[in-house]
């Protein structure tokens, strides 16, 4: 599949906020459409020159998390894709049992998927962002939302809260006026503005 930023690998980057390494580290074993889970335990680095996928750095890093319907029909989807791509290239197909195999299938160099994701970027004229601000967008969603630290934590593979909590979310007007109105209320009563 090239080093394409498809609808499977955007939704792990973002809805997960994956890291680029172990997005290109998902083999289809760690896939379980029964069970609507994906499992992230390795990832994909250049190590003396070649790629190799390569167990995450920490024991939190590794986690399964729940397929959501949207990547989930995505990764079917790619599957289709891949299959079709592995029957084109025939003998020259490198089978490395990874989700996103380059064309001859075995794994995409990181950077040529911040590449793929910069030329999405100016394709559709969005702001230039970094692949790996997927990541701070998905930390301050999460925030927004309301999911407790500690979920947010296990979804981002972060070792401590405090990496999830000074890093990866970010504040805003809004959340600080809505927190100062509930001090607000509760310290001089009535309604908070």
């Amino acid at each position: 599949m090239c080093a394409s930023v498809s609808q499977g690998s955007r939704g792990l980057l973002l809805v997960y906020g994956l890291r680029r390494g172990e997005v290109l580290g998902i083999t289809w074993d760690d896939v379980d459409l029964e069970a609507n889970t994906i499992r992230v335990e390795g990832q994909v680095q250049r190590i003396k020159g070649k790629l190799e996928r390569v167990p995450v750095k920490t024991d939190t890093g590794r986690r399964t998390l729940p397929l959501v319907p949207f990547v989930r029909d995505a990764i079917i989807e790619h599957a289709r894709l891949q299959a079709e791509a592995k029957r084109k290239a025939g003998e020259s197909w490198q089978d490395s049992g990874l989700v996103f195999a380059s064309r001859s299938g075995g794994p995409i160099e990181p950077t040529n998927l911040g590449r793929a994701f910069e030329r999405v970027i100016k394709d559709n004229g969005l702001r230039r962002i970094r692949l790996h601000d997927l990541r701070h967008t998905t930390g301050t969603m999460l925030k927004d939302l309301k999911v407790s630290p500690r979920d947010a934590k296990e979804i981002l593979g972060h070792a401590r809260i405090s990496v999830t909590m000074e890093i990866y979310t970010h504040g805003d007007q809004e959340s600080q006026r809505e927190a100062i109105g509930r001090i607000s209320g509760e310290l001089f009563g009535g309604a908070s503005e």
